[in-house]
Formats: C-alpha cells, structure tokens, sequence
C-alpha cells in the first residue's frame, strides 16, 4: 500500500474515533476497538491475524497498568475514606495558600517522576490531588494538569526511563551527559508547563460524573471524625513508601552484584505492582485495622474501588490496542519515510520525526525508539555533544501531541474527569506546547555549542 494512502487511512481513523466518541456518543472503549478493525481492514492486515493484533495490543499494555491503577484505587479509597488525603491537604494549603501549593506540588511530581514511570506516579498522586481539590473547593485539573505534564516531561527526556535510556544506547550517546542535559532543560519545561496549565484553568471545563462523586464535599460514609483523622506525616509517608521501594529496587538492580540476595530481594519488591501491594498493606493496618476498622469495613472500601478504576484499566488497553494496529499496519514507518526524504538538520529531524510517530502511533516511548534508528546512519560521524542534543530533540518530539491513540491521554483524562473534547484542549496541547518548548531549547544549546 502507498504511503499516502497509510497517511490518509490513519488520518481518516482518528476523525472517526472522534466523531464516534464526541458526536455518536459511543463508549471510548467501544469506538477504540471499532476504529481498530477498520484500520486492520483498510490497510490490509491478514484477517487471521486482526484480533492476535488487537488482543496483544491491549493485553500487552493491560499487563503493565492493571495491577498498578487497581492497587492505586485501592490505596486511595483507604487514604480517602480516613480523612488522610484532606488532612495533608489542609496542612499544605494552610502553610503555603492555594497558589503556592500547586506550585509545589508540581515541583513534588517532577521529582517524584525522575525515578517513577508516569502511569505509576500519577497513579500514587490521584488521591492528593482529589484530597486538595476537596479542601480547597476547586477542579482537580488545577492540580493534576500541571503535576501529569512534568511527570511526563521527565519520562521522555531522562534516561531513568526506558525510551531515553534506549536511546541513548541506539545513538551511542553519553549517558551522563544525557541525564544532565535532559534535566537542565526539563526544568524550564516544567514551568511552561505549570504556567500554560495555569492559563488553562482560568476557563472551567464540565467534570465527569464519576469524578464530581468522588470529590463531593461530604465526607465518604465510614469517613474518620476529625480528631481521629491520621496525620500529614503519616499519609505522606505512604505516599513516598512506594516510591521509595521502586528507587532502591533501581538502585539495588544497578549497583549490587547479580548473585547478591540484597539484590534479588530489592528487585522483587522494588517492582512498581509489588510496591504498591506493600503501600497498601501499611494503609489497611495504620488508617484501617489499627484505628478500629472491621475487616468487612476494610474488604467493601478496597472492593468498591474496583468498578471506578475498570473503565480507566478498559479505555487505556483499547487505546493501546489502537496503538498496536497502526504500528503494525506501517503507517509509522510509511511517515518516517516520507519525513527522511526532505533532509532536515538533524536537530529539527529528529523532533519532527518522533512528533510525527508520537502523534501517528501514540506511544512515546515507541517514537522515541524507531526515530533513534532511523537516525542512527545520520549521527555516525557526529560528536559526542551532538549525539546528546539528537537524542534529546527525538525524545522531546515523544513528548507532544499526546492523543486519542495513546493510552496515557485516557488515564489522565478518565482520571481527571475530562471529556474527548476537553482533553485535547487541554493535555494534547499541553504536551504539545511541552515538547516544543523542549525542542527549542535543545535547538538553542544546539546553536550555542
């Protein structure tokens, strides 16, 4: 099949996911699998093969965030329900204000996602962000808009993650330098992204259902009294426990000997599933168990927590289903091709390549990947720094343009309440603006160097 035709059949699918989700009204999860078919169809893929795709689309993808969004439903029903998130919230916002706590907050995420794949640390987050929101009577999105773009900012661009790290290690790139350049760009990154999101929320977007329930004002039934509600200090430490546990698993994995039980131990347990599972286990003993609460009380919070987190666990598997058909359907390479013939510099190359991917395909990390080695022939006589900034602009184009197709939209759009529409107001022209502001800077230290 022609390139312009893989271009024009993957264009034409994202205006029918579109119109089948905004205008015909269909279930996301529904319109994804539909939209995959046809495109399977139109770009003719074996029919024997149609559903293998599909199926190992979604259960590829769903075998990385079930377990994780369900244990971190589970953990923040616990921390809701005991009044804990409020708690900390109303201690944060009483000590730095409103303004000042979102501010922090995203400065807690960018730390917090240095070492945390993004769908983990926005899933630890969600309980804060709905507990401040409760106690400081606004929009969820005001506080986890901002914390998910610096979180994903720093999932693309620091080889602490997968797709940067690979990166690297296709273009030969010097890892140190890597990671340090990559952090120095992403902090102003990170601001434009605070200050874009900052503007987004002068306008007031409609909540989903699900979302407007969960951050009504009256206490959950069970809820603690005031004077038995836990700590700041105690929630926060629950918070971190997980993200502590997945740090040292990394560190362990990296800096023990393969034979060392130490090693074997920390990498188990320093698993991001694992590592919930032990977070929600202190949060059933020390705001459950041991304040009072019945083991009925303790199984019907954790179980009610299940069909909120399922339609966020089906869309993203859908999404990654849709994902994996049009990476197998070749319209990412059908672009790639289209984009190497036009001879950009290789700065500007690289970026609009994996933009180009990222927005065709929807995984960041994928783009990051098959941009690095459709360049790898291209950086061969380049220097040590200018393997660095290639590598840095391919992984700011993984950045943008987050969409309908990429799983992450819809766990941050499901979990934010956000409808189609006001998603891609918002988080794709977040991530968007993100990427670009990455790119420009990558292409300044360019000129300067």
């Amino acid at each position: 099949m022609s390139t312009a035709m893989l271009l024009a059949i993957a264009t034409a699918s994202v205006v029918v996911l579109l119109l089948l989700v905004i205008k015909a009204k269909v279930h996301p999860f529904v319109a994804l699998l539909i939209v995959s078919l046809l495109v399977a169809i139109a770009t003719g893929i074996p029919s024997e093969k149609i559903m293998e795709i599909i199926m190992s689309g979604m259960g590829g993808l769903l075998g990385h965030i079930a377990i994780i969004i369900v244990l971190g439903a589970m953990l923040g029903a616990i921390i809701e329900a005991s009044g804990g998130a409020e708690s900390l919230a109303q201690r944060f916002s009483k000590t730095l204000g409103i303004r000042r706590t979102v501010a922090a907050l995203t400065m807690a995420a960018f730390i917090l996602g240095i070492p945390v794949f993004f769908e983990v640390g926005f899933i630890i987050v969600i309980p804060l962000i709905y507990g401040f929101s409760k106690v400081a009577r606004v929009s969820p999105i005001k506080f986890g808009l901002p914390m998910a773009g610096v979180m994903l900012t720093v999932h693309v661009a620091l080889p602490t993650h997968p797709g940067p790290a690979a990166a690297a290690g296709i273009l030969h790139t010097d890892m140190g330098w890597l990671m340090l350049l990559g952090l120095v760009i992403s902090i102003p990154v990170g601001i434009v992204g605070y200050l874009v999101a900052k503007a987004m929320n002068r306008q007031r977007f409609q909540l989903s259902v699900e979302v407007l329930e969960s951050l009504q004002m009256a206490k959950p039934e069970g809820a603690e009294k005031k004077s038995e509600t836990p700590g700041a200090l105690m929630i926060s430490g629950l918070i971190v426990v997980p993200i502590a546990l997945i740090v040292l698993g990394t560190l362990a994995h990296s800096l023990l000997a393969e034979e060392s039980l130490l090693r074997k131990v920390m990498t188990v347990i320093g698993t991001p599933p694992i590592a919930l599972l032990i977070a929600l286990a202190l949060a059933a003993w020390l705001l459950g168990l041991r304040r009072g609460w019945s083991k009925d009380k303790l199984e019907d919070l954790t179980g009610r927590a299940i069909p909120g987190s399922a339609s966020v666990i089906l869309v993203a598997g859908a999404g990654g289903a849709f994902g994996k058909v049009l990476v197998e359907s070749g319209v990412g390479k059908a672009l790639a091709l289209t984009l190497e013939t036009l001879h950009l510099p290789l700065v500007p190359a690289a970026f609009i390549l994996s933009l180009a991917l990222r927005a065709s395909q929807g995984s960041a990390t994928v783009a990051i990947l098959t941009t690095s080695g459709l360049l790898t022939s291209a950086v061969g006589g380049a220097n040590e720094m200018d393997r660095v900034l290639v590598t840095l602009a391919a992984c700011f184009g993984g950045l943008g343009l987050s969409h309908v197709n990429d799983a992450g939209f819809w766990v941050v759009t499901r979990y934010l309440g956000l409808s189609v529409v006001d998603g891609l107001k918002t988080w794709t022209v977040l991530t968007t603006v993100m990427g670009l502001s990455g790119f420009a800077l990558t292409w300044l230290v360019w000129a300067l160097v």
